[in-house]
């Protein structure tokens, strides 16, 4: 481990303890509906600890960087996970294609929504954003992967990309998903889409009239949500 992780480590484990609240704690983990224990340190709280985070412990290479985020992750409360993203938000830089193991494993020991989207909108979509011939092929393995929340980022792993949006992908994905009764992955469908509309309306609004009898009924009110508004689509 470098000479920094450890250090931030021990940092961000003080800060949190410092203002830990009880009595946030059991509703904060009731709320997330984890068996992952919480300190009860609220967003407000962490805005400060994130701030000195970035200003004292600022990665030389992104092997650094790479073991201060683990080192985060492996702090055993939820509120350390959140810290650990936005270190690695903080310097995305180096979210390079070597970087994609690492937000791999995030997502796979995350396994819930409030880890994951952050890692897919954020950090996997930069990567295919900067790399889209080498991300590609990678999230065509990552649709059919049996992980929920590895498919999930198939789907939302564009969400900022915009008009640069691979649409052929993301049709193709949602094609490929829309069977799936889980929850996270109707509303991972939705909620691509609608971002999607925001830039391309005549195709999405295409793709969901195509599909209106294949979409769950989730999955077609969270896309067309913009197109309705926008006048575009009868609800």
């Amino acid at each position: 481990m470098s000479s920094l992780a450890n250090p931030l480590r021990r940092f961000v484990a003080s800060a949190l303890a410092e203002r830990a609240n009880p009595e946030h704690a059991g509703p904060m983990q009731a709320y997330m509906k984890t068996d992952m224990p919480f300190l009860g340190v609220k967003k407000p709280d962490r805005i400060s600890i994130e701030r000195e985070m970035k200003r004292r412990f600022a990665p030389a290479d992104r092997q650094e960087w790479e073991e201060g985020v683990l080192a985060l992750w492996s702090l055993p409360h939820r509120e350390g996970k959140y810290l650990a993203i936005e270190y690695a938000k903080a310097y995305r830089a180096h979210a390079v294609p070597a970087s994609l193991p690492l937000f791999e494993r995030l997502i796979r020991e995350g396994a819930w929504w409030d880890l994951v989207d952050d890692v897919a909108a954020h950090l996997v979509g930069r990567v295919w954003s900067t790399a889209r011939d080498w991300t590609g092929p990678r999230m065509d393995a990552w649709i059919d992967d049996p992980d929920l929340w590895i498919r999930r980022t198939a789907i939302i792993g564009q969400l900022k990309h915009k008009a640069d949006t691979d649409s052929e992908r993301l049709f193709r994905y949602c094609r490929a998903r829309m069977h799936e009764r889980e929850f996270f992955m109707r509303k991972a469908i939705g909620w691509a889409l609608r971002q999607y509309g925001y830039s391309a309306p005549g195709p999405v609004r295409e793709f969901l009239l195509t599909h209106r009898a294949e979409l769950s009924g989730l999955s077609f009110r969270e896309g067309a949500r913009v197109l309705i508004k926008q006048g575009l689509m009868e609800p």
